[in-house]
């Protein structure tokens, strides 16, 4: 049997499978005791519960590929003693079923088990056998339970139409229990839909980590809880492999080094699914299993492409009778990787020609059908990493290879250099342009032959040209956006007009090119001082990077918002937009990210505004080393900013923010310093350095009168008035007429008792309502 790999033989579990004579010759009553349970048997206590459970209703499925552990499932549930009546076992002939043996031995397996049966000696094997058996079964009081191990008969095939008919005309006193590779043909979904299936499949057989410990410990291997895992994540719980690994394993000095090189190459492996599953195929199966083995998921469509029409039509019958092909739903399925990679050794073996070609027609279809990375990986593995960059271009993926977005595309091998120039295609350019977009001189190179070679394109392919440009455009935004806003700035226009002339559902599916054009250009206007047209961008970025299930792209335009609110002077929005970029986590492979510097800084400015001096030097310490990486002028001189004001802030020294900025440099430009100002007063007007500049009694303390409450909206123009910004500038900020905000301010005059705006900032600070 194929679950017990080398151990006592099948007829030890089920009743003998020597022909049996026609029904009216003398049949020898078989034993039906309970076979005993072998020693190497696993328990599994949680799969013979749910059998138990099964056999309450009238059709148990459990189907998984050789060596699931099917047979010996069933023997340890034969144990449990929990079967609502006798049981009849019969071990099956597969797919080479004949009536003339199947109910015969039926017959014998029921009368063994103590089911009382008339010799039906006149009663031919037919329709009449089996309306006579299910007329008899159905007087029963109590239910018989009836398990077919491998069975698995063509549809329709007399076999398969009896049982169906002896299970439907039982009035359930017949409880069936069905072993098999494949699904039996017995009318599953009829089952399933009134809720009288039970199934067990490939992946409820699969082994759990204790259970692939307690296997490896009947081979005398007592290793780490890491190298069980490993090895039942390898072997995807299929009991076989584990056996297998386990009998290899026996001797071995480093058990984790082999499970590491553990894999479908092994020896015994190889044999093993040669020997039961592979040789026993059509050729016509054989070669569609081998042709669609080195694809991770197919379906039909693809399998047919792959293969050609003649094995497409067979596919069908693949995964019906193939239970390594896992359903994953929508008609994809994934083959078991032990078998995926047998199957490709023989295909190398016996069609080595054909593999290049399996992987460029994969490449297309995926490609077309918008499964870029999976294309991109089958391309490689044809050895065509030029057709690889045509693929990534023209599906505009660019931003995959950038690291834009959750899904990332393989490496594509290749550097491109003036002196290595081997083609007149800008796509493999402009992909080794992508590749190096660290080395500011390699990109420069590289981007400007990639534009030579796009402007020489042929005006017939237009659209590949305009495809071409857009790609060299994303290119420069991500590797100019923070070394040069400005260049960076341009591209992203280009990207902008660009995308307007690519047809909608072009870019549908590449959410990362808006967010990026648009986290760039907001970018740029932030560091150009126009706080108004920077807010707009960074928000729909924000938007347009959700999309993209990227936290790098997310992180960016949350960190520059972050630092656009501290400029404003607004530390608490500025906070909160700061929490949210560290949230969750980025990647290792994003430590480079150029938001670093300035999430250091802003955090530190915030600190500051809070009279947090130690942690304002502790974020501060960091932006060094961030800024040495990815330098950034504007994000240098905000940092450099910060760091007097804490000095001021620390000594106590007389505040003068304006004077501050006098000295900024070139990277301030002449629209923020207004804000700036504010900001910066803001920054050091806490409560700790009110504290310090007071002198004892000079009235400053908190006053004993209460008053009545401040309006979240009166708080709003309170705080704004504190920063010293003008009437008509807190209606802007606030989109609020200027009419609105003086009434509000004459209800704040009202209720603080004052009648001047510098009287209501002190008395606010006196209540500590700043």
């Amino acid at each position: 049997m194929d679950d017990h790999l080398g151990r006592p033989p099948a007829e030890t579990v089920f009743t003998p499978e020597a022909p049996v004579p026609g029904p009216r010759t003398a049949v020898p009553e078989p034993r039906t005791v309970v076979p005993e349970l072998p020693g190497w048997l696993v328990p599994r206590p949680r799969l013979a519960e749910r059998l138990s459970r099964g056999v309450l209703g009238p059709l148990t499925v459990v189907v998984g590929p050789v060596g699931a552990g099917k047979s010996a499932l069933a023997t340890e549930w034969l144990h449990t003693g929990r079967a609502p009546g006798p049981v009849a076992c019969v071990r099956c002939e597969g797919r080479e079923e004949r009536p003339d043996v199947f109910w015969p031995r039926i017959l014998t397996a029921l009368r063994g088990a103590g089911v009382d049966l008339p010799a039906f000696d006149d009663v031919p094997v037919n329709e009449l056998l089996v309306a006579r058996l299910s007329a008899r079964l159905a007087l029963r009081a109590a239910p018989v339970v009836l398990v077919l191990d491998d069975f698995q008969p063509e549809p329709g095939s007399p076999v398969a139409e009896g049982v169906v008919s002896l299970l439907r005309h039982t009035s359930s006193m017949l409880r069936l229990v069905v072993l098999s590779r494949r699904d039996p043909p017995l009318h599953l979904h009829r089952y399933r839909l009134a809720r009288e299936l039970t199934e067990l499949r490939t992946a409820d057989l699969a082994f759990t980590d204790a259970e692939t410990a307690s296997l490896l410990s009947q081979h005398g291997l007592d290793v780490a809880r890491h190298v069980v895992r490993a090895l039942r994540r390898r072997t995807a719980g299929w009991a076989a492999g584990i056996r297998l690994a386990a009998m290899s394993m026996q001797g071995q000095l480093h058990p984790d080094q082999f499970i590491a090189r553990f894999a479908g190459d092994d020896e015994a492996i190889v044999t093993y699914l040669v020997e039961e599953v592979l040789d026993a195929q059509s050729p016509e199966m054989r070669r569609l299993l081998l042709t669609t083995s080195v694809l991770e998921h197919v379906n039909a469509e693809l399998a047919t492409e792959v293969a050609g029409a003649d094995a497409g039509r067979y596919f069908a019958m693949l995964v019906r009778q193939n239970s390594f092909l896992q359903p994953e739903g929508q008609g994809w399925f994934r083959c078991h990787r032990m078998f995926a990679d047998v199957l490709q050794l023989r295909l190398q073996h016996e069609l080595p020609g054909s593999v290049a070609g399996v992987h460029r027609r994969a490449a297309a279809w995926l490609a077309a059908h918008g499964c870029l990375a999976a294309a991109v990986g089958h391309a490689l593995a044809a050895d065509d990493a030029h057709y690889a960059a045509r693929l990534v271009v023209d599906q505009l993926g660019i931003g995959q290879l950038l690291g834009l977005t959750a899904t990332r595309l393989p490496d594509i091998p290749g550097q491109w250099t003036p002196a290595e120039a081997r083609t007149e295609d800008p796509e493999p350019v402009l992909v080794a342009a992508a590749a190096q977009h660290t080395d500011a001189d390699a990109v420069a190179d590289a981007l400007a032959e990639a534009a030579r070679l796009t402007d020489g394109l042929p005006d017939a392919e237009a659209d590949r040209m305009l495809r071409c440009r857009l790609t060299h455009a994303v290119i420069r935004m991500a590797a100019e956006h923070s070394r040069d806003p400005a260049a960076a700035r341009t591209a992203a226009a280009e990207a902008r007009a660009l995308c307007a002339r690519l047809p909608a559902h072009a870019l549908a599916e590449r959410p990362e090119i808006r967010a990026l054009t648009l986290f760039v250009l907001g970018r740029a206007e932030l560091r150009a001082g126009d706080l108004k047209a920077a807010e707009p961008l960074l928000t729909s970025g924000l938007k347009a990077a959700g999309a993209t299930e990227n936290g790098t792209l997310r992180r960016g335009c949350l960190v520059e918002l972050a630092l656009l609110e501290a400029v404003r002077g607004r530390f608490r929005a500025a906070g909160e937009f700061a929490t949210l970029a560290t949230r969750p986590p980025l990647p290792t492979w994003t430590a480079r990210d150029s938001s670093n510097a300035t999430l250091l800084v802003v955090r530190a400015w915030v600190a500051l505004a809070r009279g947090e001096p130690a942690t304002v030097r502790a974020e501060l310490g960091h932006v060094g080393a961030a800024l040495h990486a990815l330098p950034d002028p504007f994000t240098a001189g905000v940092a450099s900013l910060v760091g007097r004001l804490v000095n001021i802030a620390e000594q106590a020294l007389p505040a003068a923010p304006g004077a501050l900025l006098d000295t900024a440099g070139p990277w301030l430009p002449p629209t923020l310093r207004q804000p700036l100002t504010r900001a910066c007063a803001a920054s050091l007007d806490t409560p700790c350095a009110r504290a310090r500049h007071s002198e004892p009694g000079d009235g400053h303390g908190t006053a004993d009168v209460a008053v009545e409450r401040l309006t979240a909206r009166e708080e709003d123009v309170l705080g704004r008035l504190s920063q010293m910004m003008t009437t008509e500038e807190i209606a802007e900020d606030l989109y609020l007429s200027v009419n609105t905000v003086k009434t509000h301010l004459k209800s704040v005059y009202r209720k603080l008792s004052v009648s001047r705006r510098s009287a209501a900032v002190r008395r606010a600070r006196e209540l500590q309502l700043l």
